[in-house]
């Protein structure tokens, strides 16, 4: 049984199905990719596991558990964690305060979440930034600290939309590096990413969609050689 299991996930929206019967497990401690076009469902994916919208069939299991269709708040208290794409931190905020708030879901105590959030700053290689507004930050920063946003909420299992999108290749392989250690760290990682060298690089397994379901799923090394998968996704000159 993995950590995560989706059972035939199933998501309509009006006549298009986004999501068609999706079966998928992320075993504790691995990180897995998913990959496929615009459109493919990968987003949506995410948005079902963690209750931003209620699957139309199917079911997702964490640690044996049903949670399908629970608010995205209890999934979070469950121990799964999730960044956007399309990054948002409370701008007006400190890179701290913004930290902060993730770690209120664990514990009331305000010392013990300012505490906390300056070892997080220390982690994803924010300290020294903690006063500055959120808004001020760079692109790479931002990421960073949609991250640490994150792990604040002590996640068992993160989620991450495309968190090395817009940066270039010196900053992926810090961030490539940044997602290896929160793996190392114990937390297990479900990636969705555009950045085809980056997640073959970090993913021990890879899943692949097409139009809402799965055509593939393998090491890096077996989907780069699948011919379904070059085909409608990859291309020929993909790692060239």
């Amino acid at each position: 049984m993995g950590l995560l299991e989706v059972k035939n996930l199933t998501k309509f929206f009006g006549g298009l199905r986004a999501l068609n019967n999706v079966n998928m497990e992320v075993d504790k401690g691995e990180i897995l990719g998913i990959i496929g076009s615009n459109g493919a469902g990968k987003t949506t994916l995410f948005d079902n596991i963690t209750g931003f919208y209620r699957p139309d069939g199917g079911q997702v299991l964490f640690k044996g558990e049903n949670i399908t269709g629970l608010k995205p708040h209890v999934v979070c208290q469950r121990g799964i964690t999730r960044t956007f794409q399309l990054v948002k931190p409370f701008a007006e905020l400190t890179v701290l305060d913004n930290v902060m708030i993730g770690s209120f879901i664990r514990t009331s105590n305000g010392a013990e979440v300012r505490k906390k959030a300056q070892g997080i700053l220390d982690f994803t290689g924010l300290r020294g930034r903690e006063e500055q507004l959120a808004k001020d930050l760079t692109i790479p920063d931002r990421k960073r600290l949609e991250l640490a946003r994150a792990l604040a909420t002590e996640p068992e299992l993160l989620l991450l939309d495309e968190v090395m999108s817009g940066l270039n290749p010196t900053e992926s392989a810090a961030a490539q590096e940044l997602v290896r250690k929160v793996r190392d760290g114990g937390v297990t990682i479900l990636v969705v990413e555009h950045v085809m060298r980056a997640v073959m690089s970090i993913s021990d397994r890879i899943i692949v969609l097409h139009y809402g379901e799965v055509i593939a799923q393998g090491t890096p090394k077996e989907i780069s050689q699948n011919e379904r998968v070059i085909e409608s996704y990859l291309g020929r000159a993909s790692f060239a």
